[in-house]
């Protein structure tokens, strides 16, 4: 018994067919998740993984966790008053924080430099970034659960709490391109 001619036709395009689909859903989604150049410390954590439950302490007296963040895209940043490239993107942060809607987005800005809240506060608004809140490692928590060993530490955790990617190093946050990579994703 011998099979018709176009069945093994048929077969062949519906493979490359398939083939060609998947080729062009990679392509789509790489171009929608990949980083534009003004943010290029960023690399994409895959696959993502959920973030730690470590605490941090706000200037409620409070403390919290990045739990308290889920529905939101968040950028962590891990930062200390001595660490130049920190005090130096922290603005960028503040205007990426006003940039982007706050029940869609959150920039959770750490000190983790033992500092008390009062002084991670006033050195916020000292250095243009009043915009956002005064957050506080003092026992290292975070920078510990997330592994970090340099600052600025940078971690980007999507609405259900999972780390996407993360920047070791500074970037360049409040870049147009930037801005509208971070919208595109909180906007998901």
């Amino acid at each position: 018994m011998t099979l018709p001619r176009f069945r093994p036709l048929t077969l062949a395009a519906a493979v490359g067919a398939g083939a060609l689909l998947v080729v062009l859903y990679v392509i789509a989604a790489l171009s929608v998740h990949a980083p534009p150049a003004s943010l290029k410390p960023l690399t994409l954590t895959r696959p993502a993984k959920p973030v730690p439950a470590a605490v941090f302490s706000a200037a409620d007296g409070k403390l919290h966790s990045l739990s308290e963040f889920k529905g939101r895209l968040v950028l962590l940043n891990l930062w200390a008053p001595w660490c130049a490239p920190c005090v130096k993107e922290l603005p960028a942060l503040a205007a990426l924080q006003k940039a982007l809607p706050g029940d869609r987005f959150a920039v959770v800005a750490v000190d983790v430099g033992r500092d008390t809240l009062e002084e991670a506060g006033g050195f916020l608004a000292a250095h243009d970034a009043r915009a956002l809140h005064a957050y506080l490692d003092s026992n290292t928590s975070l920078f510990r659960a997330f592994g970090a060993y340099g600052l600025p530490l940078s971690v980007l955790i999507d609405a259900k709490g999972r780390e996407i990617a993360r920047a070791e190093g500074p970037a360049e946050w409040s870049a147009p391109e930037s801005v509208r990579y971070l919208k595109r994703l909180a906007e998901r």
